[in-house]
């Protein structure tokens, strides 16, 4: 495994497994199979709503703690300082840890100003490692570098070979904040796994597709999480450390960039909508569950 080093010197693997859209039924599993394979570098989120499975796995999986590096998201309903920091306390409850590696704020929505206050104390308490941010645009990366006592450490954002986030890369660079792709392969979306360039290039070296979409990140100096539920898909995408891309193979995958998102844009004011009312439906259904208890 090869890592990469965070402004604050912390070193984190650059790539691990990410746990986004794995259920609650199969997630151990597929976090004991990722340790399994190799994996040392785990990614989850309070809103994957598998945070106590990953705990379990981690637990199980027998591995000593310190050898995993451990990331959660906050999410919108909890920003604000105080809750906040009330829902990374519970976050590391979940997880059967008393520190993260990694905590990022999930979304630019809300009061994530008072969300970062309690990350920022948290991490100075020693609670928490390295404090990042995710699917903050470059502005608001650059927002939020400058006008805080503490800068993201990381952003995470979604990165492939259509949506190359080029501004982001050079910005955070200068910034010295570590960028992260949620997407490494775009999910699939406009064939990227099908991509007549990238198959050309899978051929060339015996790998396929994704290992080359994976290869590209990595040269780029991107961390990665690649998500599967299936162990023999976990051991390729964690076999890309014995080829190297060629100036002119990189540079033929930078010419795919579309420079727009396969999912949604966070800057569309219909889908900020969107995001409020599934906080204000989240939080009448945590309210309607307490009623329920206390009843």
């Amino acid at each position: 495994m090869e890592y990469v080093t965070l402004a604050n010197g912390v070193e984190m693997p650059i790539l691990g497994y990410g746990v986004y859209q794995v259920t609650k039924d199969e997630c151990k599993e597929c976090v004991l199979n990722a340790l399994k394979a190799g994996y040392r570098s785990i990614d989850t989120a309070q809103s994957y709503f598998n945070e106590e499975e990953v705990g379990e796995a981690i637990r199980e999986s027998g591995i000593p703690r310190e050898e995993i590096f451990l990331t959660t998201k906050v999410w919108i309903e909890h920003y604000g300082y105080a809750e906040a920091k009330m829902s990374v306390m519970e976050s590391m409850r979940k997880l059967q840890t008393d520190y993260l590696d990694l905590c990022l704020l999930h979304q630019p929505f809300g009061d994530a100003y008072g969300a970062w206050r309690a990350l920022e104390e948290l991490y100075e308490e020693g609670k928490i490692r390295a404090i990042g941010i995710s699917n903050f645009y470059v502005d608001r990366m650059v927002e939020f570098v400058n006008f805080n006592r503490i800068k993201p450490m990381l952003t995470q954002m979604e990165v492939h070979i259509f949506n190359q986030q080029k501004q982001l890369k050079e910005y955070a660079d200068k910034y010295g904040v570590q960028l992260e792709a949620w997407a490494p392969f775009g999910e699939g979306r406009k064939g990227t796994f099908d991509n007549e360039t990238i198959r050309k290039i899978a051929e060339k070296y015996g790998k396929t597709t994704a290992q080359v979409m994976l290869r590209w990140h990595l040269q780029r100096g991107i961390v990665v999480i690649p998500k599967s539920t299936h162990y023999e898909r976990m051991l390729e995408n964690i076999n890309v450390f014995d080829f190297t891309l060629t100036d002119d193979e990189m540079n033929t995958i930078a010419a795919l960039d579309k420079a727009t998102s396969s999912f949604f844009s966070h800057q569309d004011p219909a889908m900020v909508e969107w995001f409020v009312k599934m906080v204000e439906e989240r939080k009448q259904n945590n309210h309607s569950e307490k009623e329920k208890k206390n009843w």
